[in-house]
């Protein structure tokens, strides 16, 4: 059965209503055409609840728009979904093309502070978010009664006497639901071992980031990155209205998980709409993606949560390794990584999530 305006039908009482399912849910493919965005090819996914999001098939298979009944859920950088030809690979020049919104992807084999060694600079973030996915498909069809909407993708971060690893992203979601799945498998293709750095940055803006937003999660350690971070221990996880001059900080996160190793966290907002709320919460498992950064930057104009699960802490590769924390993939290695991003609808999606959290069983 699909839930949708309220009511529960099957698939034929809801065949027997329309003409083509477009009517109700779909992806479209789109391309952008407005200044240095043209040329970026992306899918444009309705699912029928509300829920409406863009992938970036030419910026890593990212997840840029996302909106909920007409509220974006992200924040969206000044630069825009630039297409792959602006990007500067060198030292932070990645923020040049840095366009925000639901999920950019960062790695594979740099994440965070830009490093430099003999034959190659890696910048701050790697690159495999400024790269075009080839063998694309999407679509939309029938599962049994399930209407499923879907699309993947192949992005490879290789060159001669490097690298050369193959992601494989498949993303997708349900008609009459408020969630996207991400499923990662990436393979090490070459004949010496690679290191493989992964972090999902998901920018989570306004309205759900407002004064009185709060940080949702169970957590069993927290560890700030650097002075700065430490000033704000005390209000990690509730934000206030812009500042000026407000310095980034970095939290880094130890989640508790349930009995089937999951973490589960969130952003809220009670106050959306009238005390109506709206939220955005991720769910994942933790052998998987280990660290979490919550990146908190509440300034003028840079108004975002980021919520930044990964195999790494955004610190760079060779601060990894001296954290004993570099994940090497053998030759035709492979790993594989889920996402689940959600909405919570209203404050009693709110309460039955952090009423979930309480009854779970925490390791």
């Amino acid at each position: 059965m699909t839930s949708l305006f309220g009511k529960n039908y099957s698939k034929q009482e809801l065949l027997s209503r329309i003409g083509d399912m477009g009517q109700l849910a779909g992806v479209r493919p789109v391309e952008l055409a407005n200044g240095n965005e043209r040329g970026v090819r992306a899918l444009e996914f309705n699912t029928g609840s509300g829920l409406s999001f863009t992938v970036l098939t030419d910026r890593g298979f990212d997840i840029y728009d996302a909106k909920f009944r007409g509220a974006s859920l992200c924040w969206h950088s000044p630069s825009g979904p630039v297409a792959p030809a602006f990007y500067d690979p060198y030292n932070t020049g990645w923020l040049w093309s840095f366009p925000g919104g639901l999920v950019t992807t960062c790695g594979l084999s740099n994440v965070g502070t830009p490093q430099d060694k003999l034959e190659e600079a890696w910048g701050l973030h790697g690159r495999i978010s400024n790269t075009p996915a080839k063998n694309v498909s999407f679509g939309a069809d029938w599962q049994n009664d399930d209407f499923m909407l879907g699309a993947s993708g192949e992005i490879r971060e290789a060159r001669l006497f490097g690298p050369n690893l193959a992601l494989r992203r498949n993303i997708y979601a349900r008609l009459g639901e408020s969630r996207i799945w991400i499923k990662d498998e990436i393979q090490n293709q070459g004949f010496e071992e690679a290191p493989l750095m992964l972090l999902y940055h998901c920018n989570i803006g306004y309205p759900v980031l407002d004064k009185d937003t709060e940080f949702v999660a169970v957590i069993e350690d927290m560890e700030p990155r650097d002075k700065i971070a430490e000033a704000g221990v005390d209000n990690f996880d509730s934000f206030t209205e812009p500042a000026a001059d407000f310095k980034e900080q970095c939290f880094y996160i130890d989640h508790d998980v349930d009995q089937n190793g999951i973490v589960n966290t969130a952003v809220v907002n009670r106050h959306f709409n009238g005390n109506q709320g709206l939220g955005v919460y991720l769910t994942y498992l933790k052998n998987e993606l280990p660290y979490f950064t919550q990146w908190k930057m509440t300034g003028q104009g840079a108004y975002i949560v980021g919520l930044e699960p990964g195999n790494c802490y955004p610190e760079g590769q060779f601060n990894a390794q001296k954290r004993n924390a570099l994940t090497m993939l053998p030759p035709g290695g492979k790993a594989v990584f889920n996402l689940e991003i959600g909405v919570l609808e209203d404050n009693n999606q709110i309460r039955a999530f952090e009423a979930r959290l309480r009854e779970l069983d925490y390791e």
